[in-house]
């Protein structure tokens, strides 16, 4: 009697809760894709903006990952075509594009030359979730930001999706998925200088989840000097979990003449170097007091 009352209550149980999306979704091809890049097409170019474009033999494929010289982006597709436009490095671009679905991943390869000047700070900050937004906020320095050996968060200009217009010529771009608008999915959010003042710059982003995303994990991929002897790279993944969290990615500090220095709290001891404010813990909790990046604070 016993296994059959179990069998009713096992049958009369709750259905189960539909599955959440974890990672990078694929398509639902069986047939190995083929991807076609019509952009960009080799040879040399001027534009400091450079055209990713092509098509999919698989339109389920949603989104592809674009990779830019080892700087990875997410681009969302439209019935089989992707198409957008990233700041170009000086010199070699190697733009690889890779699309996955059930039968494995397709890629294909440009290589494009600009001769363009190089860019001595980038940020692109992307996430691997769709229906999410994991907004990118660039604090700057200005002149009151600084003061001896201390740094005031609350002088500092602070540019993100609300407030694009970076007072010291910084260029942000929000994550255009098919319009010119921001739209909640995978990025990518692209934050350019191309004269970045001296000073400590502060990069973050700020998580808003739908209502049926458990958690994302967001990427920033960080780039000073690019195309040049003192580059440097960082890469830095941060799982997000908590609607309305804000996350410390990375402090930039640009020393002049070429030179800069990178702290990332995830990875990084914290700087005891001199050019380094002294007062980091006080900035963040200033920050997170001031409610700037538009939601509680958890650094």
């Amino acid at each position: 009697m016993l296994p059959v009352l179990l069998a009713v209550l096992l049958s009369q149980a709750a259905p189960e809760a539909p599955s959440r999306q974890h990672g990078v979704p694929i398509g639902k091809g069986k047939t190995l894709p083929t991807v076609r890049l019509s952009a960009p097409s080799g040879g040399w170019t001027v534009d400091r903006m450079m055209l990713v474009e092509g098509t999919l033999s698989d339109t389920t494929i949603d989104p592809v990952v674009v990779s830019i010289n080892g700087d990875r982006y997410l681009m969302r597709t439209n019935n089989g075509r992707f198409s957008r436009k990233f700041p170009a490095a000086s010199g070699k671009n190697v733009v690889t594009v890779m699309a996955t679905n059930q039968a494995g991943t397709a890629r294909t390869q440009a290589t494009s030359y600009a001769q363009v000047p190089s860019v001595p700070l980038k940020a692109i900050l992307t996430s691997d979730t769709d229906g999410v937004y994991t907004d990118l906020h660039i604090y700057e320095p200005t002149d009151k930001s600084e003061s001896g050996s201390t740094l005031d968060v609350k002088t500092m200009a602070h540019v993100y999706w609300a407030n694009t217009a970076s007072p010291s010529g910084g260029t942000f771009f929000l994550n255009e998925q098919g319009g010119d608008f921001d739209q909640p999915a995978y990025g990518p959010y692209l934050y350019v200088h191309r004269a970045p003042p001296k000073g400590v710059y502060l990069i973050a982003t700020n998580y808003w989840p739908s209502g049926d995303k458990a958690h994302t994990v967001a990427t920033l991929n960080l780039v000073l000097f690019e195309g040049t002897p003192h580059e440097i790279r960082r890469m830095v993944r941060i799982p997000l979990a908590t609607p309305g969290t804000t996350r410390v990615l990375a402090w930039v500090n640009i020393l002049g003449d070429g030179q800069a220095e990178t702290y990332v709290p995830s990875q990084d001891p914290k700087p005891q170097g001199s050019g380094w404010p002294t007062n980091l813990d006080a900035a963040l909790k200033a920050i997170q007091a001031n409610g700037d990046s538009g939601g509680e604070g958890d650094y």
